[in-house]
């Protein structure tokens, strides 16, 4: 359990140095929405191989896999509607101004987006007692752009730099301790119900990156955004080639 709290910290922690980047160098709108076309393109190859892929030969037929990628999907569709109302749909927002009376649904939002990655990060050591490489590389390099883009726009809604980085301290933390939760729970779960969790999982990531990052990345880094997601997906690939060997 341990073991998945420390990687899932890892991969998270990304977002503290995001924050501290965005807090000492002033980013370009075009950078950002090409680091986040990066990170998408290394997630959506998460999601198809370390995921997808995973949980249909886990799943035996059974269309669990199915129901799993669809309620996920739903699952975070739907939080993620209530926490636009609240006022943190923009959470991803290159250039948005966060006020800081927005910080519990800012909160609630960072976390909805985190909780799914870290939770498989965490599942990945139950495979094979390893933490699945491509998929900490994936979650760690998709979190920069977020941090970076919600910093500045703290920023812009006068936060304070202690203020920001305890935050980012929080969440990563919380993150860590799903995956921890999710190792601890499942360590004993059927494989079928593994691959539920994992289709979930992916339909969660999936819409994230379809409603969030990959609308950001376009607006703001142009056609070239193209370019990076598929240099993101390539080499999360590679990564997945080189660790199955």
């Amino acid at each position: 359990m341990l073991t998945a709290f420390f990687w899932a910290f890892v991969a998270s922690g990304s977002l503290l140095i995001g924050g501290l980047l965005a807090l000492n160098i002033r980013f370009s709108k075009r950078a950002l929405g090409m680091i986040m076309a990066f990170g998408a393109g290394t997630l959506l190859s998460a999601v198809a191989y370390e995921l997808m892929l995973d949980a249909i030969k886990e799943s035996a037929g059974t269309g669990i896999v199915a129901a799993g990628f669809g309620i996920g999907a739903g699952v975070f569709f739907g939080l993620d509607r209530w926490i636009e109302m609240a006022g943190a749909g923009r959470r991803k927002a290159i250039g948005a101004s966060h006020k800081s009376s927005l910080v519990v649904p800012l909160v609630l939002a960072i976390i909805l987006d985190g909780i799914p990655e870290s939770t498989v990060v965490g599942l990945s050591i139950l495979d094979g007692g390893n933490v699945g490489i491509a998929m900490l590389i994936a979650v760690f390099i998709s979190n920069l752009p977020e941090a970076i883009a919600s910093t500045a726009g703290m920023k812009e809604g006068n936060w304070g730099g202690t203020r920001i980085m305890l935050l980012w301290l929080i969440i990563t933390l919380v993150c860590a301790a799903s995956a921890a939760l999710g190792y601890a729970l499942l360590g004993d779960a059927p494989t079928i119900w593994l691959s539920f969790v994992k289709a979930f999982a992916a339909g969660a990531i999936l819409m994230m990156l379809a409603n969030t990052m990959i609308p950001e990345a376009y607006n703001h880094g142009g056609k070239l955004s193209g370019v990076f997601t598929v240099l993101g997906f390539g080499l999360s690939v590679g990564v997945v080639l080189l660790e199955r060997g």
